[in-house]
């Protein structure tokens, strides 16, 4: 990788041929574990300005209307995760001179307080071209990392480094963007823009484009009400509306008619989500069963569960664009037309190979292929059939191979090793999916962010019913390796050693585990939920996990912390080995404002719901421990949370650690007994019972809600 210094810039061709389209990295960490920024992309023209407001590209408008740039999100990695970019340059409008590639802090959250701020180039085939990093951030809310530019219909790559305290509002004023700063919610003023990210009822015929009745625009009524101004689009807004006194009109003159408000381009779509509550059955009885798209009882051998799963998914994403976008881009996938095909012959030497699926996307009259080598019911991946589909691919100039089955992919630990023929000038990359990723992706749309027609919403619904059927075997990773019961063993007996080789798989198996828990819960919550990594970045993941083996074998301990959006804490969970114990915990700043008793007296109010047996810390000032106790013991006593003593009144409490325990199960596999099935219960209970009734309050380190109605992060 070319490590690149602040100001320098370098040919993305003399680092490749693969580098017509490339995928950007953004990475930071802090000491909490709770760092976090938002990822930009700016076109630019002629002239450094951008050319329209779509040119802005952010978390409420992640994809260009052309499907050259792409905000990929969040993808754990082993120092923690990553925001990535998909560019694809080739393709990118000859009037785009510039792409900028920025991020930004809200509230008032400044780069200074991230450790690590790095940015990656890699090629279309995954391998790393360059690196920057800045270690001079202080006080900027906002940072512009590099840009990629062309120059000789060349397209270079600047590390350009510069930070604006002025957050991303100042970032975007310079390229040519007028921020609305209004208050989220708030009506714009006749004649003012609205801004990026404000989902007007007037955008949605511009810019859906669809032939539906447009819904009238609201307007302040009464006292915090809004009511309909307007009965269509040709309607007129009273001057009473804008703000304007009514002027009397005079006889036999005609009352001018003031312009309606100009509107920007929406940044958001509309969306189509299922409902929260759905409608009462039809049925006489619960014996009656739903007819299904998608038949689940049927199966009986993994044969025919890989078959009839890899052509419900792949059918899928043909028909719900969204969802197979959303599959694929993260691959190199450009957006234009997919088609999918299963069971397809290839020759391959005497015998043709047969890959489960293929998949094609065709774009600007080019084609990019990937077959698809599919596993169910926790059956491992065949090194062999995955190493001939990587041959056959690199002999048709096909892009990629993707691996989909119930374990869950590790940087530094591939499911699979196949050898790539570094004499071939077409590359072909390997890429792993899960099962719990496939359904976690279906979640996120059908219940949070929404699809494009009910229709779409209606088959992912199929979809994702027919993934968490027992019998479909598309269940996730479910198995915790046969070096678990030895190694349980080995802790209980305390023969376990250090540089014990099944430490180390035992780490592994727990990491997997933590990302599908980070899945399947970010799915339910709708919410980012990724794994906090407390290390160095770019450090050996080898390495990394080695040591944890080692503290396993002192500690008899496993554990993992969770960084949920939208939660004033960390979740943090970890599993005793030698007590049997799940402990699930998260500890809770305090308010800002109040006295301690009125602090401990809401926080008890706030968890009247909660188990009785969840223990309850104060948390003092200088790390020290202050008094803690069950819930059942509290409830009539919140002062005893309160440090006594003569200098009670000068202890400052700076938050509250809330810990629930649970017996672990002691099988490896998917029974009812299993630990997986502990750990997933013990973080079911714990968000379902102490983190939703936590109202979201002001405190020293909590963070403003994202609202659709904003217009950028910066006016947060």
């Amino acid at each position: 990788m070319y490590e690149m210094v602040k100001g320098a810039n370098t040919g993305l061709a003399v680092l490749s041929e693969d580098a017509e389209s490339v995928r950007v990295g953004l990475s930071w960490s802090s000491e909490e574990g709770d760092g976090d920024a938002d990822v930009s992309v700016l076109l630019l023209g002629d002239g450094g300005k951008v050319r329209g407001d779509a040119d802005f590209l952010f978390y409420n408008n992640p994809v260009a209307a052309d499907g050259t740039v792409q905000l990929l999100g969040k993808t754990p990695t082993d120092s923690g995760s990553e925001d990535r970019i998909s560019l694809d340059l080739h393709t990118m409008a000859p009037d785009v001179e510039r792409v900028v590639v920025a991020a930004s802090r809200y509230d008032d959250a400044r780069f200074g307080d991230l450790n690590g701020l790095r940015l990656t180039v890699a090629d279309r085939t995954g391998e790393d071209l360059l690196g920057f990093s800045i270690e001079d951030a202080s006080t900027e809310s906002a940072f512009v990392f590099g840009e990629f530019y062309r120059r000789g219909g060349e397209w270079k790559f600047r590390a350009v480094g510069q930070g604006y305290e002025t957050g991303l509002a100042g970032l975007a004023t310079d390229f040519g963007i007028d921020v609305d700063d209004a208050e989220p919610g708030a009506e714009p003023e006749p004649g003012v823009e609205a801004g990026p990210g404000v989902d007007t009822d007037a955008d949605a015929a511009v810019g859906a484009g669809e032939p539906e009745s447009v819904v009238a625009p609201v307007a302040p009524s009464g006292e915090g009400a809004l009511a309909p101004i307007a009965a269509g689009p040709s309607a007129v807004i009273p001057a009473q509306v804008a703000g304007e006194s009514a002027a009397p009109a005079e006889p036999g003159k005609e009352e001018p008619v003031a312009p309606p408000p100009v509107r920007r381009p929406r940044t958001a779509k509309k969306k189509v989500t299922i409902p929260k509550v759905t409608k009462k059955s039809l049925a006489e009885n619960e014996s009656w069963r739903p007819a299904r798209l998608f038949p689940v009882p049927s199966l009986k051998n993994d044969r025919e569960r890989e078959t009839r799963a890899t052509s419900v998914l792949l059918s899928v994403m043909t028909q719900v664009p969204e969802f197979g976008r959303r599959l694929t881009a993260p691959f190199g996938a450009p957006v234009g037309r997919m088609e999918t095909f299963t069971e397809v012959p290839l020759r391959h030497g005497d015998t043709p190979k047969r890959p489960d699926g293929v998949i094609r996307v065709e774009r600007a009259g080019k084609l990019w292929t990937a077959l698809v080598e599919t596993k169910t019911n926790g059956n491992a991946l065949r090194t062999q059939q995955v190493q001939d589909y990587m041959d056959i691919a690199a002999r048709r100039g096909y892009e990629a191979v993707i691996t989909l089955c119930n374990d869950v992919a590790l940087e530094g630990s591939p499911l699979v090793d196949v050898r790539v023929d570094g004499r071939r000038k077409h590359k072909v990359v390997l890429w792993h999916l899960s099962w719990a990723e496939v359904a976690h992706q279906a979640q996120m749309l059908i219940r949070h962010e929404g699809v494009g027609n009910a229709a779409h919403a209606w088959l992912l619904q199929e979809l994702l019913h027919y993934l968490q059927h027992e019998n479909s075997g598309c269940h996730g990773f479910q198995n915790m390796g046969p070096a678990w019961v030895p190694v349980r063993k080995s802790i209980d007996d305390e023969t376990l050693c250090q540089g014990d080789p099944r430490a180390v798989d035992v780490v592994e198996s727990w990491e997997r585990l933590v990302r599908q828990v980070c899945l399947r819960l970010g799915g339910e919550l709708g919410q980012k939920v990724l794994p906090v990594r407390r290390v160095r970045r770019a450090s050996d993941p080898h390495a990394q996990r080695a040591a944890l083996a080692d503290l396993l074998c002192h500690e008899g301990r496993l554990s993992a912390e969770l960084r949920i959006e939208g939660t004033p804490g960390i979740l943090a969970l970890a599993a005793d080995l030698r007590t049997g114990k799940l402990r699930t915990s998260m500890d809770v700043p305090a308010p800002d404002h109040g006295s301690p008793l009125i602090s401990t007296k809401r926080l008890i109010r706030q968890l009247a719901d909660a188990p009785a047996d969840l223990h309850v810390q104060t948390l003092v000032g200088g790390g020290a421990e202050g008094p803690r106790g069950t819930l059942e013991r509290l409830r009539p006593e919140p002062a005893d949370l309160l440090p006594k003593g003569e200098a009670r009144s000068d202890v400052e409490i700076t938050g509250f650690r809330l810990s629930l325990f649970k017996g672990m199960g002691n099988t490896r596999g998917n029974a009812e007994s299993s630990f997986i099935r502990s750990v997933d219960d013990a973080v079911d209970r714990f968000c379902a019972s102490v983190v939703a009734p936590l109202e979201r309050r002001p405190t020293r380190r909590s963070q403003p809600e994202r609202q659709e109605s904003e217009p950028v992060p910066a006016a947060r």
